[in-house]
C-alpha cells in the first residue's frame, strides 16, 4: 500500500494533469459498476419469487460512458479547478489559508459554481452519449439536475469543508475522486432511475407552466 501511494505521488509530480485524468476515469467506471449492481439489487427484490436469483451481468458500455466523463471531464477540469480556486481565494480576497473564512469562501464557491455546472454536463452528456436528441435531453436534464442538486447539496457541502481544511491543494481532487467512488455510483443511479416516482416530489419546486400547464 505505501509502495502504492509513492507511486501515486510520483506520477502526481511527474505527470499531474494526466494522473489527475486517468485517476477519475478508473473511479468513475467502478462507481457505475456499483450503480448497476444496486440498481439489479433493488430490481431484483421488486420481483416475483420465480424470478429471484436473476444473475447480474455488468454494462460494459455503460462503464465506458461513464468512465469517459471521469476522464474527459473529471480529471482535466476538476485539477484547473482545485488548483485555480485556492489561488483565486488567496490572492483576490488576501484571506489566510485553513482558516474559517477562506474555507468557508471555497466550499461556497464550490457549491455554487462547480457543483451546478459538473451535474449539468454529467446528465447532458449521459444522454447525448446514449443517442439521445436534444428534446430527450433536455427532458432528462429537467427531470434528474434538481432532485440530484438537492440531494447531494445536503452532504457534499460538509465533504468539502474537510477537504479543503485539512488536505492539501495538490492532493484535493485525489479525495474527491475517491468520494467519486461513491457520487458516480450516485449519478448514475439517479440517471437510470428515469421516472420513478420520489423523483415526482420535486416537480413541486418547478413553475406550473414548466409542469406541462398543471395547477
Amino acid at each position: 500500500m505505501l509502495k502504492a501511494w509513492k507511486w501515486y505521488q510520483h506520477c502526481l509530480s511527474s505527470h499531474p494533469v494526466k494522473t489527475q485524468i486517468v485517476s477519475s476515469g478508473i473511479l468513475w467506471g467502478i462507481g457505475d459498476i456499483g450503480a448497476q449492481y444496486i440498481t439489479h439489487s433493488t430490481a431484483t427484490n421488486r420481483l416475483p419469487k420465480s424470478n429471484v436469483g436473476v444473475e447480474f451481468k455488468i454494462n460494459w458500455k455503460r462503464v465506458a460512458i461513464t468512465s469517459m466523463f471521469g476522464f474527459g471531464f473529471v480529471g482535466p477540469v476538476g485539477h484547473f479547478w482545485y488548483e485555480g480556486l485556492d489561488r483565486f481565494i488567496r490572492l483576490r480576497f488576501r484571506l489566510q489559508p485553513k482558516s474559517p473564512r477562506f474555507v468557508a469562501t471555497k466550499v461556497a464557491a464550490d457549491g455554487i459554481i462547480f457543483g451546478p455546472f459538473d451535474l449539468f454536463v454529467f446528465f447532458t452528456y449521459m444522454g447525448f452519449s446514449t443517442g439521445k436528441n436534444v428534446a430527450q435531453v433536455k427532458e432528462d436534464v429537467k427531470r434528474d439536475f434538481l432532485p440530484a442538486l438537492i440531494l447531494e447539496g445536503g452532504v457534499w457541502p460538509i465533504f468539502q469543508v474537510v477537504n479543503f481544511r485539512y488536505v492539501p491543494v495538490r492532493y484535493q481532487l485525489l479525495y474527491v475522486n475517491v468520494l467519486c467512488l461513491i457520487d458516480s455510483a450516485f449519478l448514475s443511479w439517479i440517471e437510470q432511475q428515469k421516472d420513478a416516482p420520489w423523483k415526482q416530489w420535486f416537480t413541486s419546486f418547478q413553475p406550473s407552466k414548466e409542469r406541462g400547464g398543471e395547477v
